[in-house]
């Protein structure tokens, strides 16, 4: 369902929710369940589902009981059958958009993530044909309307932490268990985990060595969690996104090193073993000073010992000198 084309721009509206891109990636192939498109009159649209009981809700007067006697619109959930195929439901629903194109329009669930067009206010679009456009954009488009939703309820946490139980009874409804979706959700994060950090890194021409943006794999995710024991919080999912990529260059300007982005010697050392390399450098430097003083000291001694010495002898020689002038 992924190519890298479509992981490399889904990567960014993980970085934004700040959740690992396998989770989100998880995420959207159990609510899609591995399909996210239609072919409807040769065009590409995303996959929705009319809802009869919502088209019943947001209408009154004479248009509520058009669409009633349409076959559109019914106070009971579920009266309203969706044909099973996707063209029929957008005939579905081009029907009900001649009554009211902004009842119809909110009376969809939309795309991969089925978020339904009511929200489009609490989810900050000016209207809900923003929200359908986007929605209609192409995958990534279905994703970032995905992602509002998760970022509105609070369930970045859960992703973070891979709670699939936590994000599924939100996100799924209380049906969740029923349907497995925490199962299924966490087997396709550990797939997704194990495919991406097999991944090689990206090589910008330079030393592939170093780590720099692009990077995935077990030193990514070795650095994101040293980055964080020194303040730059990171998600460890051993993906070296825009979030990583922006925090490395903060932590070289505030290091006063060059702004590559590129973890090389100098950041290595600072990030992972600076306050042990200066303690055995200090350890280090004690050693050799004490070394230096204790073989000054040997050495003074030693002077000293020899003058003693000389001094005895020239004395002992002068009183035998003496002694034989006197005898």
């Amino acid at each position: 369902m992924f190519d890298a084309k479509t992981i490399e721009a889904i990567e960014p509206i993980a970085e934004k929710l700040d959740v690992p891109l396998p989770s989100l990636l998880a995420v959207v192939e159990v609510e899609s369940g591995g399909r996210s498109f239609a072919t409807v009159n040769g065009k590409t649209e995303p996959l929705i589902r009319f809802e009869g009981h919502y088209f019943d809700r947001f209408l009154s007067g004479d248009a509520k009981l058009m669409a009633r006697a349409e076959g559109l619109a019914n106070p009971q959930a579920g009266k309203i059958k969706n044909p099973r195929s996707q063209s029929g439901r957008w005939k579905l629903l081009s029907r009900a958009i001649k009554i009211n194109r902004i009842a119809a329009l909110s009376s969809v669930s939309w795309g991969v993530g089925q978020v339904m067009g009511s929200h489009w206010q609490w989810l900050g679009y000016g209207s809900v044909d923003a929200l359908a456009r986007e929605a209609r954009s192409g995958l990534v488009g279905q994703i970032s309307v995905m992602a509002r939703y998760i970022d509105k309820s609070n369930l970045s946490h859960a992703l973070r932490h891979q709670d699939w139980v936590a994000f599924a009874r939100t996100y799924n409804g209380p049906g969740y268990r029923k349907n497995k979706y925490d199962e299924k959700m966490a087997a396709a994060y550990k797939r997704f985990l194990k495919e991406l950090e097999n991944e090689l890194p990206q090589s910008n021409g330079d030393d592939d060595s170093q780590l720099r943006f692009g990077a995935r794999g077990a030193e990514v995710k070795k650095l994101q969690r040293a980055m964080t024991a020194r303040g730059y919080v990171l998600v460890a999912d051993g993906l070296f996104g825009l979030k990583t990529d922006r925090l490395i260059r903060q932590f070289q300007r505030d290091h006063l090193l060059e702004e590559t982005g590129v973890v090389g010697e100098r950041e290595t050392t600072l990030i992972f073993g600076g306050r042990e390399m200066v303690s055995r450098q200090v350890n280090e430097k004690l050693c050799t000073l004490k070394s230096k003083l204790s073989a000054s000291k040997t050495c003074v001694q030693s002077k000293m010992n020899g003058g003693a010495k000389s001094f005895r002898s020239k004395l002992s020689k002068g009183l035998l000198s003496i002694s034989r002038r006197l005898a």
